[in-house]
């Protein structure tokens, strides 16, 4: 890999900037946001910073996008101000999001119109892990397009998993991997709230629960934060509960269209859209304990 492939990586945030500055240790990243500190600490990180997103996209080899849904994918490419048009043929879109296989067919169709390929390959692990290049990402993608991306992807992954060659299996995996972490977050706060309930420790809980069967990644990472929900400050924001109200509803929408009983992902989903209505949205999903027990037990 060599500085002459570019990368434009539209939207500086939480994810954005540290996937940027991972890219730039190697690669020349062009970046865009629309909040002006973000684009000065992005100028610091080594970025050429633009100020707009059609200016930042020209003439680059890939396009990073992580955006919220499939309406803001459409708009990001093809709205009045969509970068699209500027993209060269034969560049590739990288979507890092998670937006469902429904918007897929027809952003592939779209981007053809003007030579562009998109490699679905949504991506998990958090900003700390992008910026250290530790993320797991699921990639559909036609082999060619798969070999275009490859410099910025196998900088951002450790783990790279090809899971289908069409755009689309990578969304497809990645609604079944949120059913699976949106449920065990869920469970973890209700373990947690149980355990309070009976009076006992919660982290000595923790500590003997991790040890044994019912041990998960969720309950290791979320677990202390769930622990933290109900201090003044709450937990670190790592990862809004608002994403979960929206990857259940990918999850809901899939299971549905399959045809799919998901009576466990439905009651997930549930915890998530109640914590939301309750002003949770913008907390860190750790946060979906409360919904089960607003206040924690006192001695």
């Amino acid at each position: 890999m060599t500085s002459n492939y570019t990368v434009t990586v539209l939207g500086l945030g939480a994810m954005g900037l540290p996937m940027a500055t991972r890219l730039a240790s190697e690669l020349t990243v062009h970046g865009f946001d629309i909040a002006e500190a973000r684009l000065d600490l992005a100028a610091a990180a080594g970025i050429k910073t633009f100020s707009t997103a059609r200016e930042a996209s020209e003439g680059a080899d890939a396009l990073l996008l992580a955006v919220r849904n499939g309406e803001q994918l459409n708009d990001v490419l093809f709205g009045e101000n969509g970068v699209a048009p500027v993209l060269k043929p034969g560049a590739v879109v990288i979507l890092g999001s998670t937006v469902g296989t429904e918007a897929i067919p027809g952003t592939v169709a779209k981007l053809a119109e003007y030579g562009v390929s998109l490699v679905d390959a949504p991506l998990s692990g958090g900003p700390k892990r992008a910026g250290e290049g530790d993320l797991l990402i699921v990639v559909g993608a036609e082999p060619e397009a798969l070999g275009k991306a490859r410099p910025a992807l196998e900088l951002l992954a450790s783990t790279l998993s090809i899971v289908g060659d069409k755009p689309g299996d990578g969304q497809a995996l990645k609604t079944v991997n949120q059913l699976l972490c949106g449920v065990h977050i869920a469970a973890a706060a209700e373990a947690m709230a149980l355990a309070d309930a009976l009076g006992l420790d919660q982290a000595k809980t923790l500590a003997a629960l991790e040890a044994g069967a019912a041990g998960s990644f969720m309950l290791s990472n979320r677990g202390p934060r769930i622990l933290e929900a109900y201090t003044e400050e709450g937990a670190e924001v790592l990862s809004r509960l608002d994403i979960f109200v929206k990857d259940m509803g990918i999850v809901g929408k899939a299971t549905r269209a399959a045809g799919l009983a998901a009576p466990v992902a439905a009651a997930a989903e549930q915890l998530y859209l109640l914590g939301q209505a309750q002003g949770l949205a913008a907390a860190d999903d750790s946060a979906v304990i409360k919904v089960v027990a607003p206040a924690k037990r006192t001695a």
